[in-house]
């Protein structure tokens, strides 16, 4: 009896050394050691690859897509996410995820016939008609995150006339702006060119800024 009693006493001794010592190392040092490395090597993504206006201050990250209401600005793809409700507005990251809806769910085709009229409609200026064919596909559909914080080159192009019109910039200079904020494919074979649409609109914000200086 007293000897399992003894043996018990030993085996739970042992465990709990074993725990404090697994705390100490992996709840502990491991985390520091990570987050040190990630600091030292890659400190912007280790916080959240912020993006900085040209004051400095944080205007988001360039993980995480916003949305515009002003049409003076580019605008980024739907954030449909997974559906309508309270929870989930426009661009909201404490949900993220896909629509979850098939190519003949009635809400889904009424998502894209509405975005599809409303891209139409504010991108077509005096001098440029967007027609129906022309608009890209991540221009009325949502990304697999609902979050994505890039377009495709074609819809930046397609509202490069808008953009210069209400901004009181010239064509050529928007144009410009896009194919410099052009993102290539990554090492040259993955993936899509892209733009960063936050990123695209500081610069922009910069160059009306500066057309106004002179």
């Amino acid at each position: 009896m007293n000897n399992s009693v003894g043996n018990a006493g030993r085996l739970l001794w042992a465990g709990f050394r074993a725990l404090l010592v697994l705390t100490v190392v992996l709840g502990v040092l491991y985390p520091l050691a990570v987050t040190g490395i990630a600091q030292l090597v890659f400190p912007g993504k280790a916080n959240g690859s912020e993006i900085k206006d040209a004051s400095g201050k944080v205007v988001g990250s360039e993980l995480i897509g916003q949305s515009y209401q002003d049409l003076k600005w580019f605008q980024a793809r739907p954030s449909n996410g997974l559906g309508t409700n309270s929870v989930n507005t426009q661009y909201k990251i404490i949900l993220s995820g896909a629509t979850n809806r098939s190519g003949d769910n009635p809400e889904l085709i009424k998502w894209v016939t509405d975005a599809k009229a409303a891209v139409v409609k504010d991108n077509s200026v005096v001098g440029f008609t967007v027609r129906p064919e022309d608009v890209p596909a991540d221009a009325v559909t949502s990304s697999g995150s609902g979050l994505d914080p890039h377009i495709s080159p074609e819809y930046a192009k397609l509202q490069v006339h808008r953009i210069a019109q209400r901004n009181h910039l010239t064509v050529a200079q928007v144009d410009k702006l896009v194919a410099d904020h052009t993102d290539d494919r990554i090492l040259g074979f993955i993936g899509e060119p892209r733009v960063n649409v936050l990123r695209l609109n500081i610069a922009l914000k910069a160059l009306v800024a500066e057309s106004a200086k002179g």
